[in-house]
């Protein structure tokens, strides 16, 4: 959501669009080469911290490139009367690509200091995950200007690559920040099952394809099982996987209710999951709102208002705003 009331709103096909009104823009050019095969596409978008100044915006894609394509992180002005993007630039992109057509993540969070957090999945190669070597199946961390992080847990080592925060990723599809505490967040798709909300911590590995709840889609169980040394828990898990989309912890004045609760997106259920947790951030139950009426839910955000803004997931995709009844019983 733009300081002036607009959206900004990013479509798989490598396109991104400008919504004001009600009304939705022709594309907006300047958008780099963006591989669309498979899951591949134009993925997050995140407004720098001085955006109402700056104009500066991020972006995740997919990149085309020798061997394949891969996840990539860019930058951008936006024009003035928001039809271009000037000076893309590339800040990251991930260190081998393929020809796989799946799991590029990838969501953007922005911390308190502007330094970017965004996921990247395995890329349908389930042991890369496993590699600090490798950016497949990792969270990153991420300067303004493309640089690692300070506090990278691999920086300066020989152990692991300098970008990299967490591992043990399958397919982050969320990533989010409490803007209350700082605490980071993912939303991450399992195989069969195993569906899970982590929060990553630099250093530590979140299992796959090692340990995982659910099966794989072969039927097999892990090799470790659900749980094992050197492998953190997840904080939450879904069994039969409900596919999550976006997660974002919810601080509004609307839903004063909510305070804390974490709102998931699904694709696969169709449905948003609110999560309440109790005073030291533990899960203790799971509502499940708009089971089935607007289709797959690919993305959730909080308003300034404190309104929830989704998007769906569909051949004619839909921005909904959802905000507090004025009816009365």
């Amino acid at each position: 959501m733009l300081p002036d009331g607009g959206y900004l709103v990013s479509e798989k096909a490598g396109t991104l669009r400008l919504i004001r009104n009600g009304k939705v823009s022709a594309p907006i050019a300047g958008v780099p080469d963006v591989a669309t095969e498979g899951q591949a596409g134009l993925l997050d978008l995140a407004l720098a911290p001085d955006f109402a100044t700056s104009r500066t915006l991020y972006f995740t894609y997919s990149a085309p490139g020798d061997g394949g394509a891969g996840t990539a992180l860019g930058k951008a002005r936006l024009s003035e009367d928001g039809t271009r993007l000037e000076k893309p630039t590339r800040l990251f992109v991930m260190n081998r690509l393929t020809p796989a057509g799946q799991h590029f993540g990838s969501r953007i969070a922005i911390a308190r200091d502007g330094s970017l957090f965004f996921g990247i999945g395995d890329r349908g190669e389930g042991d890369r995950a496993q590699d600090p070597r490798d950016h497949a199946g990792a969270i990153l961390h991420i300067n303004p200007d493309g640089t690692p992080h300070a506090d990278n847990p691999f920086l300066g080592t020989a152990s692991g690559l300098p970008e990299i925060w967490s591992t043990g990723h399958r397919n982050p599809q969320g990533l989010t920040i409490d803007p209350k505490d700082g605490t980071l967040l993912t939303a991450e798709h399992g195989a069969r099952g195993g569906d899970e909300i982590n929060m990553p911590r630099p250093g530590l590995n979140y299992g796959w394809p090692r340990v995982s709840y659910g099966r794989h889609y072969s039927g097999a169980e892990f090799e470790l099982g659900s749980s094992a040394e050197g492998f953190e828990p997840p904080l939450y898990y879904w069994d039969p996987s409900i596919a999550p989309g976006a997660i974002t912890v919810y601080r509004g004045a609307m839903f004063p209710e909510w305070d804390g609760n974490l709102i998931v997106a699904a694709l696969k259920f169709q449905l948003l999951a609110r999560l309440e947790r109790d005073e030291n951030g533990a899960v203790v139950s799971e509502e499940r709102l708009f089971d089935g009426e607007f289709g797959r839910i690919r993305d959730v955000i909080v308003a300034p208002d404190g309104a929830l803004l989704l998007l769906t997931d569909e051949a004619d995709g839909a921005l909904l705003r959802v905000s507090r009844s004025t009816a009365t019983e």
